[in-house]
């Protein structure tokens, strides 16, 4: 069997069980151990597979949205830094909330196998907990955009009333000195929800949201505890973001910029 035909094998075994086994894998595949760390490994670079003790979990593309579909490539490689970076601010044990965005979805995916009690309205992000032995789950229900498997509105809203999380990481559209933007005033009602329920708040933007202005405005800059952001944000922001009293962690992009993501899922809501 050719090596890319015995990955791809692979790769929808731990997609169908979305935990394995490496005994499992073995047994399943009829290759050595070696070659299946080999071949996890290759998965694991290209973001659709996380291994752990004993196994691996599948952190490949989730339910297919149209609205994500049509931009899982959009600025990739910025968003795997700042993921990366948010991802080192999560400490083991934290509660942590994810709204849906595809910077969050990043950060989510390698945050498989740690051991934290995880809160989200993202359908796409719960299925990456789902099962996962070592991570507490609670999905947020509400009205669920169809393009994007998020569940927002008054329902979403009176469940988070009741949530207390010690980070809330959230995705924006649009950042201007007014502070930050979505484009759906529902949403921006949730995540204002998302944030009264979190002891810090951490933002998660690539810097093309930086000047842009969105359809509901979410909050003012002095409202965000963090920023995360890759190493293109716009000159006169960091003063600006220090000024507000926003922390600002700056990401830097491992891979060369314009390479094409394996899988994704979506963009900013």
């Amino acid at each position: 069997m050719l090596a890319k035909e015995r990955r791809r094998r692979l790769l929808e075994l731990v997609r169908l069980r979305r935990f394995a086994a490496l005994p499992e894998l073995v047994s399943q595949m009829e290759v050595s151990e070696s070659t299946i760390r080999r071949d996890l490994e290759l998965l694991e670079e290209e973001g659709v597979a996380k291994r752990t003790h004993g196994g691996v979990f599948y952190t490949g593309s989730s339910p297919k949205f149209a609205h994500f579909d049509r931009a899982s490539s959009s600025k990739w490689v910025e968003k795997r830094a700042i993921a990366r970076e948010t991802a080192a601010l999560i400490d083991d044990g934290d509660t942590v909330l994810f709204d849906g965005g595809s910077t969050t979805y990043e950060v989510a995916r390698l945050l498989v196998g740690r051991p934290l009690s995880v809160v989200t309205t993202s359908l796409p992000v719960a299925s990456l907990f789902a099962s996962d032995h070592r991570s507490d789950l609670v999905l947020i229900g509400g009205n669920i955009c169809s393009r994007t498997g998020v569940a927002m509105g008054p329902y979403a809203d009176k469940m988070l009333a009741t949530v207390r999380v010690r980070k809330t990481v959230l995705s924006v559209a649009g950042i201007k000195e007014e502070g930050f933007f979505n484009n759906n005033l529902l949403l921006v009602e949730t995540e204002q929800a998302m944030m009264r329920a979190a002891d810090e708040v951490i933002v998660v933007a690539d810097a093309s949201k930086f000047g842009r202005q969105s359809l509901a405005h979410l909050c003012p800059l002095q409202a965000v505890d963090r920023l995360v952001a890759d190493d293109r944000i716009p000159a006169g922001w960091p003063a600006r973001l220090e000024a507000a009293g926003v922390a600002l962690s700056v990401a830097v992009p491992k891979e060369p910029c314009g390479e094409e993501p394996q899988t994704s899922v979506g963009d900013e809501i």
